[in-house]
């Protein structure tokens, strides 16, 4: 498993008007092939901070994200704001079990 997992910091302003391309995004990549988790939460502390996680099957199915369509709209929108911080980061996982 894939686990890709950070931050990306706006304006509230900016956040509030990327709001339906966020939704667009994470609507479309949870389709894809191989996601298992796709998730933005806006943290209720800091205005503006999102943190992002996201689970892939394989670093293939990951590659393939990263090509497609809302993905490149999602970074199209990006540009028509200020981002002030972006901190993503890939971890590969060997294994997982469930915390009891």
């Amino acid at each position: 498993m894939i686990i890709v997992a950070g931050t990306l910091r706006l304006s509230q302003q900016d956040l509030d008007a990327l709001r339906a391309d966020a939704v667009a995004v994470i609507s479309a990549t949870r389709a894809e092939q191989g996601c298992l988790v796709y998730s933005f939460a806006e943290d209720l502390l800091e205005p503006g901070l999102v943190r992002i996680y996201e689970e892939w099957e394989s670093r293939e199915d990951l590659a393939r994200h990263g090509k497609a369509d809302h993905i490149a709209a999602w970074h199209a929108a990006l540009k028509r704001v200020t981002v002030h911080a972006r901190d993503l980061k890939i971890v590969e996982v060997a294994s997982s079990e469930p915390l009891a």
